[in-house]
């Protein structure tokens, strides 16, 4: 806590004490009151009328029973969460992550990382996020169908395209948004298709959305090794995961000239050194949904297998490493052995995926780190942009598509680059997108009044 303005300790002070132990909430709050310093000793309006206390606090938080029958005929039970953290911007815009994991801390961590993301895009959505214990893994299309149909029954008197814009996250696909949709258009009698973002393009989908998050998280890691007179282009890369984010970051990567040469799951991670072979990993993860290892097997000569109890992915020399998977993947000692190997950028493509021991190692030492808040935005930035298709009952092109998000992920660079450079701290990202998203919504928050 000493890292912090004397002013903002008894905020952090308050969090913890009023969220006892929702140990993530309090890990972003923190990281953000860490950035507030600069802020408050230039502006000290900001700390008039609670604003800052009132940005930490959701707005409302929902939590609800969803029952739901198995395949054996077995009544199940799962807990729903939906926190809608801030809507000074516009509706709350935030997924909805299907993981056993999840509980109601871990959500209002996501919602309120989502609420300065969202801010950083320069789009009219607030923040927020949802989500349940349910584990989508070893279910049926017809189990997760009947639970996703049970958790609209409830969920859908809070949603609205101008109230509340879900979409999808961990163990959220197109399969799970599309019966969410459906039993949300069943019970309201309307086809409100702004409601949901990440649809199949079939009812009002976004070309790129899939992609949005990796290519947004590579377009913001080329703009700042840009800033070094340098880029992609033979970069010995590692990204970990093997979802969506870490697929799409990898196609980006390679289409740049980098060379990919390390991914995860849960199982481990593969080591390839001659280059991922990008539509073996698709056929593995997309079509097939296989282990990791699976990818060395029918790789053979050159590809390797390393189990998660024998080694980490960041033990792999590089020069730019994308940690794609969750949160808190990447440990103070992760960084320590990244730095040694001599890795010069980081970008997060998950959120929160490094942890302050880490963040601190990789700014200590020289590492241009860009933070998820900033470096992932892309997937929600081109969420807004399918709103905007949907509000206008149009459909863009990929390639429409795909040059707004590399105008806004550039724009995003810039802002959070010239942030810490005004604020006194050159080259300091984490800084850079606290504050500038902090600025978006505390201005927003001041002139609407004390709500």
């Amino acid at each position: 806590m000493n890292s912090i303005d004397e002013k903002l300790r008894p905020i952090l002070a308050d969090v913890i004490r009023r969220n006892a132990g929702e140990s993530e909430f309090h890990q972003a709050i923190h990281e953000v009151l860490e950035s507030l310093g600069r802020v408050v000793a230039k502006h000290p309006h900001y700390l008039d009328h609670a604003l800052i206390e009132r940005i930490c606090e959701p707005e409302r938080q929902i939590i609800f029973r969803i029952p739901w029958v198995d395949d054996q005929g077995q009544v199940q039970i799962n807990r729903g969460f939906r926190v809608q953290f801030n809507s000074a911007l516009g509706p709350y815009k935030g997924g909805m992550r299907f993981h056993p994991s999840v509980n109601v801390g871990i959500i209002k961590f996501l919602g309120f990382e989502q609420t300065f993301k969202n801010a950083l895009t320069g789009m009219p959505i607030g923040g927020g996020k949802g989500g349940s214990d349910f584990d989508p893994k070893g279910r049926s299309d017809a189990e997760i169908m009947r639970f996703c149909q049970s958790l609209m029954t409830e969920l859908h008197r809070h949603l609205g395209e101008q109230t509340d814009v879900p979409a999808g996250d961990i163990g959220v696909g197109g399969r799970e948004i599309g019966y969410m949709f459906g039993q949300y258009k069943r019970l309201n009698n309307r086809f409100e298709a702004g409601v949901f973002t990440g649809k199949a393009l079939d009812y009002g989908g976004s070309r790129a959305r899939t992609e949005a998050t990796g290519y947004g998280n590579t377009y913001f890691v080329q703009a700042m090794l840009q800033t070094k007179g340098t880029d992609f282009d033979g970069k010995k890369v590692v990204v970990s995961g093997s979802g969506n984010v870490a697929i799409y970051t990898i196609e980006k990567v390679q289409s740049f000239g980098g060379k990919v040469v390390a991914c995860s799951d849960s199982s481990g991670y593969v080591l390839d050194e001659g280059g991922i072979d990008l539509e073996l990993l698709k056929d593995i993860k997309d079509m097939r949904h296989e282990r990791i290892s699976e990818y060395a097997l029918r790789r053979g000569k050159g590809a390797h297998f390393i189990a998660a109890d024998k080694g980490s992915i960041w033990d792999v020399d590089c020069d730019v490493a994308m940690p794609s998977a969750t949160q808190n993947e990447l440990s103070g000692k992760d960084a320590a052995t990244l730095i040694k190997n001599g890795v010069m950028a980081v970008g997060e493509g998950a959120n929160m995926p490094s942890t302050p021991e880490a963040i601190k190692a990789f700014q200590d030492g020289g590492v241009m780190f860009a933070p998820g808040k900033a470096a992932n935005a892309g997937g929600v930035a081109t969420s807004a942009l399918e709103m905007q298709q949907n509000a206008s009952r149009d459909s863009w092109t990929f390639d429409q598509t795909e040059a707004r998000l590399a105008t806004i992920m550039r724009g995003i660079h810039d802002t959070c680059h010239q942030t810490a450079e005004h604020y006194g701290a050159p080259g300091n990202y984490v800084l850079g997108a606290n504050i500038a998203g902090f600025v978006r919504v505390a201005e927003s928050m001041r002139k609407l009044g004390v709500i």
